[in-house]
Formats: structure tokens, C-alpha cells, sequence
């Protein structure tokens, strides 16, 4: 059975015949998890230099290094599409953080809103889920990690040339793929907390002219479940995944 090539993360620049030297956690999964030896390949991305096969050159206990030796892709940027969504606790955050990776957004933007549970984020926390979750699905960009905003402080900076999915229970227009007809990018979905947005919340989303309001069933979704629902709807309307974009 063929080995499959390891894909890893990395903050250096790559370019050909570029010696790297990888920190100490990596190391260890490559040695101690993998089992990899002198000679082996690995797979490298930084984001910005595209993907790189490297071959390790260097295999001590606690210290590895790879030269690169070809350019295997270009990074490939997803469409212009943010999520910002109302912080979860834990387990439910990294999920949540990790679906919409793969799912193919540029931005991960949390907001503050009144009925946000969990105030306090962890940036390098989400930060590493979006890398793991690049790392394990043949991506070759990771999204951006924003600092967390105030739900007011967002709503009067918003840019108005992009467009805003709002998930409404109370949505006039009850398909959501007839609601984001004419949509168009560059866009963002956005997601309430648990509790849902206020009405003070949905009366500055419906204020602006680039918001489209879509309901997502007959069922109440969690959080993290309305993501993967939403993201899906726009990518599949105008995102990557459609067919009939014009």
C-alpha cells in the first residue's frame, strides 16, 4: 500500500532547494505519529508560496529538516466570502471553525453580539483548527482569523459593496435559494448566537441595503449546524461550487 505524503503547515517561505527546519511539535508527529525516516516526503504550505514537496534531509530525535525540491500547486484563494458568526464554547467552536474552512471561506470573523455566550476568544486556538483542518483537506489557503468585533461596531463599518447573508427564522422569503437569488460577491454569511440576535440586532441587519435575508427550514439549527447549512446555499449559488455563475 502506498505511503501517503504528509501536508504540514509552516510560517517560512518556500522556493526551490530552500532548506527547512521544522519546530519541535511537528517534529514529533513526523517521527513519533508517522514514523517517517530520512528520505521520506512531505508536503509544505505557508499560504502564499503555494504547496511544496520537500524530502527530509536531516532526522535526529528532536530535530528534522527538508529540502524542497518542486512547486506541486499555486495557492488558490477560495471566493471572496466571510463568516462572521457569534463565539461558541469549546468543542463546538472548533468544529464549527473547521467546517467553515472547508467550506471555503477567506475570512473567520467573530462578532460580538448581546446573547453571545463565550466573550472571550482564542484566537491562535481558532487560528489552529483552520490550519488543521487546510492541512487535512488538500488545502492550500487558510482563512484569516479576525479580531472579534462588537455587533453594533460591525453593522456601522459595514462596507456596502458586500453583500450579507442574514439566517432568519422569520425570513419573508421562505427558500432560501429563491432569497439569495441575484446574490453576488464579494459577500459574508453571518450566524446568531444560541439565543438568537435580538430584535435591535435584526432591525441593523435588515437596515442594510446589501443584506439578504434567508430562513433555513421548518427546524431550529444550532449554531454551528446553520453554518454548514448556509455556507453550502451560497456556495452552491454563487461561490466555487456553482455551475451556472454567470
Amino acid at each position: 500500500m502506498a505511503k501517503t505524503t504528509p501536508r504540514l503547515f509552516v510560517e517560512q517561505s518556500l522556493y526551490h532547494n530552500a532548506e527547512i527546519s521544522l519546530p519541535t511539535e511537528q517534529v514529533h508527529y513526523l517521527i513519533h505519529v508517522l514514523r517517517l525516516t530520512a528520505g521520506d516526503a512531505v508536503s509544505l504550505f505557508n499560504g502564499q508560496d503555494g504547496e511544496w514537496l520537500g524530502y527530509i534531509t536531516e532526522l535526529a530525535k528532536k530535530k528534522l529538516a527538508l529540502r524542497l525540491e518542486r512547486k506541486q500547486s499555486d495557492v488558490k484563494p477560495p471566493p471572496d466570502l466571510d463568516y462572521l458568526f457569534a463565539p461558541l464554547k469549546h468543542a463546538r467552536l472548533d468544529y464549527m471553525i473547521q467546517k467553515a474552512t472547508e467550506l471555503g471561506v477567506r475570512r473567520l470573523r467573530p462578532v460580538i453580539t448581546a446573547r453571545t455566550i463565550a466573550e472571550r476568544v482564542n484566537l491562535e486556538r481558532m487560528r489552529a483548527n483552520a490550519i488543521e483542518a487546510a492541512e487535512q483537506c488538500n488545502l492550500v489557503h487558510v482563512p484569516e482569523v479576525v479580531e472579534p468585533v462588537k455587533f453594533a461596531t460591525c453593522m456601522a463599518q459595514w462596507q456596502s459593496d458586500r453583500s450579507l447573508v442574514f439566517c432568519d427564522e422569520t425570513a419573508s422569503v421562505q427558500n432560501p435559494i429563491d432569497a439569495l437569488r441575484g446574490l453576488t460577491l464579494p459577500a459574508a454569511v453571518i450566524v446568531g448566537p444560541e439565543g438568537g440576535f435580538t430584535d435591535d440586532e435584526r432591525a441593523q441587519l435588515r437596515g442594510l441595503a446589501s443584506t439578504h435575508a434567508i430562513s433555513l427550514g421548518p427546524r431550529i439549527l444550532r449554531a454551528d449546524t446553520a453554518a454548514i447549512a448556509s455556507l453550502t446555499l451560497v456556495q452552491a449559488i454563487t461561490g466555487d461550487w456553482a455551475t451556472n455563475k454567470s
